[in-house]
């Protein structure tokens, strides 16, 4: 199977910055893409970024301009780099893949616990 598991959240000022990482790890054949979702409190999870193998982006227009997603593929890690913080972007931050795990013949999307962003106004 396929573990994701984030770092970097935290409490920031408006208008701070923050870079959140997610490594994966396990039996993992293959990961196709890899990404960002977050959850505000009462709230459906909604796409933050996201970037594929080859380094092809999406981003929400609600963040396009203020992040920055990128990846190492050797070192299967995603990084979210946020700046321009504001409090509307205050929510559980979720790292995304879509991976074959090793003995797997399909790939299938995979989800980290995720970490808390809170931006302070």
């Amino acid at each position: 199977q396929v573990q994701l598991v984030e770092s970097g959240g935290g409490l920031v000022q408006a208008g701070g910055s923050l870079r959140l990482s997610c490594v994966a790890s396990g039996s993992i054949f293959s990961i196709n893409a890899m990404g960002w979702y977050r959850q505000a409190p009462g709230k459906q999870r909604e796409l933050v970024a996201t970037i594929t193998s080859g380094g092809n982006t999406n981003y929400a227009d609600s963040v396009k301009g203020r992040s920055t997603i990128s990846r190492d593929n050797a070192k299967k890690v995603v990084y979210l780099q946020m700046n321009s913080l504001k409090a509307e972007d205050t929510a559980a931050y979720y790292c995304w893949c879509i991976a074959q795990a090793m003995g797997v013949m399909i790939f299938r999307s995979y989800w980290g616990q995720g970490t808390q962003v809170t931006v302070s106004s």
